[in-house]
């Protein structure tokens, strides 16, 4: 199978570390015009090299989105791809539900679900006009069950980002553009996982491994290539799905 995406325009947000890192550097490899975002300035210059454009955007701030995705689509005349990767437990750890403050709650969903909607807000007219386009959502396997970490907000994001994705591939279908999800399962490509890795301690990343059908944890290139499959001509035919990329369960 070739994936190719010579001339076409991807947006992939939270590119400064991680897996939007891993997703941005195989788009490029494929061809693509590739624009990042993040509120990391210094992970997105590492990130983007001299392959990509890059701003620093809070995907929270809904006018700071829709002016980055306007002036990607300007520069290149078109908008292909939109992959709405940013996200993340912003440092919070689990505690019991009566703890958690309002604040927590609300900036969990503000970058895991609010940014999605802003981006696909200000997607969906370029891709209507073209009638045709690709969003993905990286969801996580928290959102199809519970978090390992304990962290009711981001177990409620993520299940809603992945509502978001359902509803959304059933709306902008008639305009041929997909909207899939990607649901990774625990990848240690950042210094929050590997916080997450090291708090598990031997015993536990023992057993971790071990309910994992294939024995090993993932990798951000593991999440990539699920990523381009879903961006690809090979997917014309799939919207409003969620695809585990876990290692099996």
């Amino acid at each position: 199978m070739l994936i190719d995406f010579n001339g076409r325009t991807v947006i992939v947000t939270g590119a400064g570390h991680g897996l939007g890192r891993a997703i941005a550097q195989s788009f490029v490899e494929r061809g693509a015009d590739v624009w990042i975002c993040d509120v990391n300035e210094p992970g997105l210059v590492e990130t983007a090299g001299e392959q990509m454009r890059w701003r620093v955007v809070d995907v929270a701030d809904r006018a700071a989105v829709f002016a980055f995705v306007d002036e990607a689509a300007r520069a290149t005349g078109r908008l292909d791809v939109l992959v709405n990767n940013a996200g993340g437990v912003h440092g919070q750890v689990g505690q019991p539900l009566e703890t958690v403050s309002e604040q927590q709650w609300r900036e969990l969903f503000d970058v895991n679900v609010n940014g999605a909607f802003y981006f696909c807000q200000a997607a969906a007219p370029i891709m209507k006009t073209a009638r045709a386009g690709r969003i993905v959502n990286i969801s996580s396997g928290a959102g199809l069950g519970v978090s390992l970490t304990g962290i009711q907000a981001y177990a409620s994001a993520k299940a809603a980002l992945i509502g978001l994705t359902r509803q959304l591939g059933h709306e902008l279908g008639p305009f041929n553009i997909t909207v899939n999800s990607v649901a990774p399962g625990f990848v240690r490509s950042n210094p929050t996982t590997e916080r997450q890795w090291e708090c598990y301690g031997p015993e536990g990343q023992k057993r971790l491994i071990e309910n994992i059908a294939l024995k090993r944890l993932g990798r951000p290139e593991d999440i990539a290539h699920a990523v381009l499959f879903l961006a690809s001509d090979y997917s014309g035919w799939i919207t409003g799905q969620v695809l585990s990329v876990d290692g099996g369960k």
